[in-house]
């Protein structure tokens, strides 16, 4: 047993000679703020924005003429929506009321269009920040898939990435024709 506790001691002993406390810590608090930003680094890339709204793009339906009521859960965008619309909440189908603010975090669906015909993909984002307005609930599942594949699923609580998870109300914001 001695030359094992030699062995152990020399050893013990080198690695004290050779670093401090000092470098230890720092070492150790770099691994700990690296690996707590690391679940924050997809909501950074999705609050960047190309338009007016935060996570998405600008609304560009260029539709002429946008068939149906905003304010209805009929219209042609809500096909795959699940909360109350923000057209009857102070906002309007593609943004959100005052005083909240848009999920960067989106959930995606893909409706028909009955003006045109065509398939158009629409980005569902929650506004957040205030309670809920409880106006025109509206709970349409087309597309809808479980939970396991949370990009397409509307029963999620989407309020992440903002300052409050607090759900208000929910857009439809049109990205764009849908190529099948």
């Amino acid at each position: 047993m001695s030359i094992i506790d030699r062995l152990m001691e020399r050893t013990t002993r080198k690695v004290a000679q050779n670093s401090s406390r000092r470098q230890l810590l720092s070492q150790f608090s770099k691994v700990l703020v690296g690996a707590a930003a690391v679940p924050l680094l997809p909501v950074a890339r999705a609050s960047e924005s190309t338009g007016g709204y935060p996570g998405v793009g600008a609304q560009t339906s260029a539709i002429e003429g946008d068939p149906g009521d905003p304010t209805s859960c009929d219209y042609w965008r809500y096909c795959a929506i699940d909360g109350f619309l923000c057209s009857c909440c102070g906002g309007s189908a593609h943004s959100c009321p005052p005083g909240t603010e848009m999920s960067p975090i989106t959930w995606i669906g893909t409706c028909l269009n009955p003006l045109d015909g065509k398939n158009y993909i629409i980005s569902y984002n929650d506004c957040c920040g205030t309670t809920s307005c409880g106006r025109c609930l509206c709970n349409r599942n087309e597309g809808d898939k479980p939970v396991y594949r949370p990009h397409s699923n509307n029963d999620i609580n989407w309020c992440l990435g903002t300052s409050s998870n607090v759900y208000n109300c929910s857009t439809a914001v049109v990205l764009g024709v849908a190529s099948l």
